[in-house]
């Protein structure tokens, strides 16, 4: 599986068998120009501008994925799992989709902009994840310490954090330092490049991947 960060929360997924899916495209307005990208399918956790820029992605016949529900695009198998932008069930923020990928004998859980820690029932729709892609800034989403104990309940052999403080980034988001200081018997691994390859092999247990952004 390669995994390239875009930007934000926008990565690329792609499979052993060529499957390309983008998740969570931001707009230029948030400071980072991600497309055109070559993409089979988009997935969308929510309808704000920094995560449905569909425009991003070019392709014959892209596939948007905006609901909860089970999909396949190509090999991959997708599953979204309805949740809360905020801790008030959608009351300040809206909803939120988690989307689950299996991909190349891996599971991997893009958690969008998850604004409270999961219930056991959602836990057990995810299921069990090998990668876990999870917002850590704050402000609009969980902060550094929610997503800890959220990566903590999980239990993923790899985290890669997402949606924090960057260069580029138009809007305030809490840095990701807190969160790499405050990470538990784990190893963490600043990739200074923007994608990775993950196979069962090579996942290893308890780490952090760092991606760059690629634009």
């Amino acid at each position: 599986m390669l995994i390239k960060r875009f930007a934000h929360s926008c990565f690329l997924l792609q499979s052993e068998g060529g499957t390309r899916i983008l998740t969570d495209p931001c707009d230029p307005a948030t400071g980072y120009n991600v497309g055109p990208v070559e993409a089979d399918c988009v997935t969308e956790s929510h309808q704000h501008h920094d995560h449905n820029y569909t425009a991003a992605a070019k392709g014959r016949d892209v596939k948007v994925i905006s609901a909860p529900g089970e999909y396949t695009v190509g090999d991959v198998k997708i599953n979204g799992i309805p949740c809360w932008h905020d801790e008030m069930q959608g009351a300040k923020r809206g909803g939120n989709i988690i989307f689950v990928f299996e991909m190349d004998g891996l599971r991997l859980a893009h958690m969008g902009d998850i604004g409270h820690l999961p219930d056991e029932a959602t836990l057990k729709a995810m299921g069990h994840i090998d990668i876990l892609l999870i917002p850590v800034g704050g402000i609009y989403t969980v902060d550094y310490k929610q997503a800890l104990e959220i990566a903590y309940a999980i239990a993923p052999k790899v985290v890669i954090p997402m949606h924090y403080a960057a260069d580029k980034l138009a809007f305030e988001l809490g840095e990701l330092a807190p969160f790499l200081e405050n990470a538990k018997n784990c190893a963490i691994h600043r990739m200074r490049q923007s994608e990775a390859v993950i196979t069962r092999e090579s996942l290893g247990s308890n780490r952090i991947i760092v991606l760059d952004c690629a634009v």
